[in-house]
């Protein structure tokens, strides 16, 4: 069940992080499919750290929004792609 709540919250992280980072994104669909794998890196990143990787909606949506900032980062680092 928390992978399940972790690619729900990731839809909406999806959506939160074309709207915070810098540049038109990625489009909805990109957007969506990198807030999902944010959202697992943000609870992956969690769990090495110790902390825990569920406490509620808004604590979900920090996780994953963290992850999909750094995924996002990282994903216009390789490809070079600013917009």
């Amino acid at each position: 069940m928390h992978w399940l709540w972790t690619i729900l919250v990731g839809l909406v992280v999806g959506w939160l992080t074309g709207k915070i980072m810098k540049g038109s994104g990625y489009g909805f669909i990109w957007d969506i499919i990198l807030g999902i794998l944010g959202s697992l890196l943000g609870s992956f990143l969690a769990g090495l750290l110790h902390l825990p990787t569920s406490g509620g909606l808004f604590y979900s949506l920090l996780l994953g929004l963290i992850g999909a900032v750094i995924l996002v980062f990282l994903f216009r680092l390789l490809t070079g792609k600013r917009e």
